[in-house]
């Protein structure tokens, strides 16, 4: 059932999961599967997700950074895989392994690379 984002000011850090708030993804969920019986859902944790857009911006979807744009070999982030993320997992881990084995000469040339990844 997604995460439950809320937009806060912070002032103090605390990841305490609420349970209470589970009554609300009970609510939603059995709207569409009336089953589901009480204590089947279990909070799962609480955290910072880095969002790539702003909460006044239009949805960003996710953006993937091999070695060719931060030039550390063996490293690809993705940043701002949310719910679709989970549909195009296999995809997405298809091109990770492709930005894993790329060997420099088939780098795109149109991405801009750290100068010492470039060297």
């Amino acid at each position: 059932m997604g995460s439950a984002s809320t937009s806060l000011s912070i002032s103090a850090v605390d990841y305490t999961v609420d349970p209470a708030r589970g009554d609300a993804f009970y609510a939603a969920i059995r709207t569409y599967w009336p089953a589901l019986r009480n204590g089947a859902l279990q909070p799962g944790y609480a955290g910072i997700r880095p969002k790539i857009s702003g909460p006044e911006e239009p949805a960003v979807d996710f953006i993937l950074q091999g070695p060719e744009i931060h030039g550390v070999s063996g490293l690809v982030n993705l940043y701002g895989i949310e719910s679709p993320g989970l549909t195009a997992s296999m995809p997405l881990a298809d091109e990770v392994i492709r930005q894993l084995t790329l060997s420099p000469a088939e780098q795109p040339a149109l991405v801009s690379r750290p100068a010492e990844a470039a060297e």
